[in-house]
């Protein structure tokens, strides 16, 4: 067996890391058993996250590979060798080689990572033959990807499939070929610039959260061995061989304990339980834990898992898979009570009987109370107009939601940001594809070449190394993310702050808030009450404006909600006038409700009439948040408004980004 020397640059010593802990564990447990699942880690920046990555590599045992493989399979595994391996008649050369550790920029197209056209061989032999990518080179080593919240989503559900299943399928181009890809998948982000889709997000066995270290003593420790290492890395690393040594001797020893782990009944009945109480959605989780428990266990030396080894791993696990609970249902007589709601001096001559159902008045008569209800907040007992008052209400607590995003035409757009992905005739963005159409100057050249090769032997070269004729050039196709203009239209009227309505409400738009700034996009917000709508922020990239009103607005009055959509309408139209390539979302706040009119007209008549009027003249999208209370007696007057708008109603509830309700794909994708 011959050793080949291959060249390493110098890197840091993973024994050398200060203060992080959970990363450290994290990695070394994919050590131990490299089909874990794969690691998120999740922090800010300058926390040694790629510095731990690359550092572990070292701590792995070389390994043999067959020589002349692309793939560098094992020799001692057959059964996940390549086609060539596996056809090869001779008993093949064998050599040591250090673990591949292989980097995946944000700007990594997908024929670089799944494999592509192999242009030498369909140049020279007028063939088609495949050419590895980055997830071949990757095999039985380390694949990891910097920010990958901000990678292209296709790329990032291709990189799961295969670090599942261990294989890559490639079928493009006239090419297809299944090759192994067995690797360790490793991912670190920023949570402030976006997270991961929830299906994404969940791939992942284990998640790190690491952050800069506040302890005085511990953070001078870390810049002295930073210099120290700066200054002479040779002797820096020289200094930690020892403890390099021991890690990857720990490492091998608890490989070979791996598949004698036990895991008893009582500790698939804790791990079931710990699941269920995260509120982990399926059963990934528990899968999972399972398997980092053995593996921890295998680390720490024990041949049977204990309670500390599930008790230690499980926050690892299930960090990125907690769930807020769900809101208890009410009984119907709560919901009875909720939705008829007696006046203070009627309450001291309730009887139990008259809250029972079966004393409620009939449907058509509780409708009719029912549509009264916000035109009654605003009177008086003797019927005479209230007074204007007016509130101010706290802010609910945010959370993640679901994506929102454009749905994708034939039209180019220009702008940058993160939201929604569109076509641009620049040249720039993501090249996905080529066309025959000739429409700029932005030559796709390996198109060009693969549609050009399968004919270079019928061609006269006239000495010339490629004939490309008119018929084989191609353009790129490309796509680039920008950011939308999301316009929030927001009932402020009286009725809102009935049930502490208006509190959940500003939560959802704070939630809502934040995401924008994180896709980079421009808010506004009109509200509307009393007798008509104001613009509260115009058309600004500036996020904190917007919560700043969000803060201050007041609640009291009316609701004009003809007077909102109109307004609303105004503020797009304006807007797209300054940016005729930006994409309008719409999001209104409201139960669907009308009591004030512009003209002599039904005010939900008026309404609708104005939705229909917008729905016409924009290509936008519209999202109404339906914030009635529900109970035994709904009206859906949230969904109506939608209809007429062409758009598309959820509930609060329905943006969180961990509800079990399927949102179209599209709108919430």
């Amino acid at each position: 067996m011959k050793k080949l020397g291959k060249q390493r640059r110098i890197i840091y010593p993973f024994a050398a890391l200060a203060g992080q802990d959970d990363l450290q564990l994290g990695l070394l447990l994919h050590a131990v058993n490299p089909r874990l699942g794969g690691i998120l880690i999740r922090g800010e920046k300058g926390t040694a996250k790629s510095t731990a990555v690359r550092g572990v590599a070292e701590i792995l045992p070389d390994m043999e590979a067959v020589a002349g493989c692309p793939y560098h399979c094992d020799p001692q595994d057959t059964g996940k060798a390549c086609g060539g391996c596996r056809s090869r008649a001779a008993e093949p050369q064998i050599f040591t080689m250090p673990v591949p550790v292989i980097d995946i920029p944000v700007s990594a197209t997908e024929d670089r990572v799944v494999g592509s056209l192999d242009f030498e061989q369909a140049l020279k032999a007028g063939r088609r033959a495949f050419m590895p990518g980055l997830m071949g080179e990757a095999n039985r080593g380390i694949i990891y990807i910097d920010e990958i919240n901000l990678l292209d989503d296709h790329i990032v559900d291709v990189l799961l499939d295969a670090a599942g299943s261990g294989i890559n399928v490639v079928e493009r181009e006239g090419i297809s070929i299944t090759h192994p890809a067995d690797f360790i998948l490793v991912g670190t982000m920023n949570p402030e610039e976006g997270d991961l889709r929830p299906q994404l997000l969940d791939r992942f066995a284990l998640c790190a959260e690491v952050a800069g270290l506040t302890d005085r003593e511990a953070r001078v420790e870390i810049m002295k061995r930073r210099e120290a290492f700066e200054t002479d890395p040779a002797a820096f690393r020289e200094a930690w061989q020892q403890e390099q040594s021991d890690l990857r001797a720990k490492v091998i020893t608890a490989r070979r304990l791996l598949p004698e782990i036990i895991l008893s009944e009582q500790l698939y009945t804790k791990i079931s339980r710990l699941c269920a109480e995260a509120y982990a959605a399926g059963h990934r989780a528990d899968i999972m834990l399972v398997r980092a428990a053995i593996s921890l266990a295998a680390w720490r030396g024990h041949r049977e898992v204990t309670e500390a080894d599930v008790n230690d791993i499980a926050p690892m696990v299930l960090a990125h898979r907690r769930r807020e609970p769900p809101e208890e249902s009410a009984t119907p007589q709560q919901q009875e009570q909720e939705q008829e709601q007696p006046a203070p001096a009627e309450k001291a001559d309730e009887s139990p009987e008259a809250q029972n159902k079966q004393s409620l008045p009939p449907p058509s008569v509780r409708q009719e109370e029912a549509q009264q209800e916000d035109t009654d907040a605003d009177r008086d007992s003797n019927g005479k107009a209230k007074p204007s008052t007016e509130m101010i209400f706290a802010i609910g607590r945010p959370f993640a939601i679901k994506r929102i995003t454009m749905d994708k035409d034939r039209r180019a757009r220009r702008g940058s940001g993160r939201r929604s992905r569109t076509k641009t005739d620049a040249s720039v963005g993501r090249y996905v594809r080529s066309t025959s159409r000739r429409e700029r100057d932005d030559l796709a050249i390996d198109a060009t070449i693969r549609a050009a090769a399968p004919f270079q032997r019928s061609r006269k070269q006239n000495g010339m190394a490629l004939v490309i004729e008119t018929n084989d050039i191609r353009e790129k196709v490309r796509e680039k993310r920008i950011g939308n203009f999301m316009l929030f239209v927001v009932d402020a009227s009286g009725s809102m702050g009935a049930r502490q309505r208006m509190i959940e409400t500003k939560g959802a738009i704070l939630s809502l808030l934040q995401d924008a700034y994180q896709k980079r996009d421009k808010v506004g917000m009109v509200a509307f009450k009393g007798d008509q709508a104001e613009v509260l922020l115009p058309p600004t990239n500036s996020v904190e404006l917007a919560q700043k009103c969000l803060v201050e607005m007041p609640v009291g009055g009316k609701t004009p909600l003809a007077a909102g959509l109109m307004k609303a309408q105004e503020v797009v139209r304006q807007q797209l006038k300054r940016s005729p390539h930006m994409c309008p979302i719409v999001v209104i706040l409201s139960d669907g409700k009308a009591n004030a009119a512009m003209a002599a007209d039904k005010p939900l008549a008026e309404a609708y009439r104005v939705a229909e009027s917008m729905r016409e003249e924009f290509n936008s999208k519209y999202i109404v948040i339906d914030t009635e209370k529900k109970g035994l007696l709904s009206f859906g007057k949230a969904q109506d408004l939608a209809a007429h708008l062409g758009g598309e109603c959820y509930t609060i509830e329905q943006l969180k980004v961990d509800s079990l309700v399927d949102i179209v794909r599209g709108a919430l994708a």
